[in-house]
């Protein structure tokens, strides 16, 4: 029987994942219409890798918000709707710096929810999510490197203010484990490398 603890953890834990659900379709139509915009040939195929691994982290998050017997947020799909359309659009509107900084500054806040996903999978005794969810926040930390690269070769991003800098990668897992009594088993994965527990969510 669960506690009053787990069940408020379960709670959180999909609360959060909708959010991450809903986040990953904004992110998904932003960034088709930023690589469509963008000239140069390199940050053009990595930003759509972007967009495809946006997409897959949708796909395991609606996994196991199904295993969950959770679904989405209805109204919050459509704000992710209109609004990653928008972006998308406006991508082509803005010039190169706006879409950069700002997808290097979301990217940043996505490490963390995913963290926080992990955290409440674990104290509601989803242990079997961790390391997809850890997985998921490395590849973002992936994506807030890239975006963040390209800001900080840009003249306007050695003038203005750069969101905070991230702790490196492999704190993610190590942070997280050193907090828990669950052993640290899966090596930290990579964005073209994704970990065997990930393939059990929806790959």
């Amino acid at each position: 029987m669960e506690s009053t603890g787990q069940q408020n953890d379960l709670g959180k834990l999909i609360a959060i994942l909708q959010l991450a659900y809903s986040g990953e379709l904004a992110a998904g139509y932003a960034y088709r219409g930023h690589w469509h915009s963008v000239n140069n040939p390199d940050q053009k195929a990595r930003i759509k890798t972007i967009e495809e691994e946006e997409w897959h982290h949708r796909r395991l998050v609606g996994a196991m918000l199904t295993s969950l017997k959770a679904g989405p947020d209805k109204v919050r799909e459509i704000r992710a709707t209109l609004l990653g359309r928008a972006l998308g659009f406006t991508c082509h509107l803005s010039g190169w710096f706006a879409p950069m900084y700002g997808a290097g500054r979301l990217e940043s806040k996505n490490i963390v929810e995913y963290e926080t996903a992990a955290r409440y999978a674990r104290d509601c005794g989803r242990t079997d999510f961790i390391d997809c969810l850890l997985m998921m926040a490395e590849v973002e930390w992936e994506h807030e490197y890239f975006f963040r690269s390209c800001v900080l070769r840009h003249w306007l991003g050695k003038r203005l203010f750069i969101w905070p800098m991230p702790p490196p990668k492999n704190n993610i897992r190590k942070s997280f484990y050193q907090k828990s009594e669950i052993p640290n088993q899966a090596p930290a994965a990579t964005s073209s490398s994704h970990s065997p527990q990930a393939s059990a969510w929806g790959q």
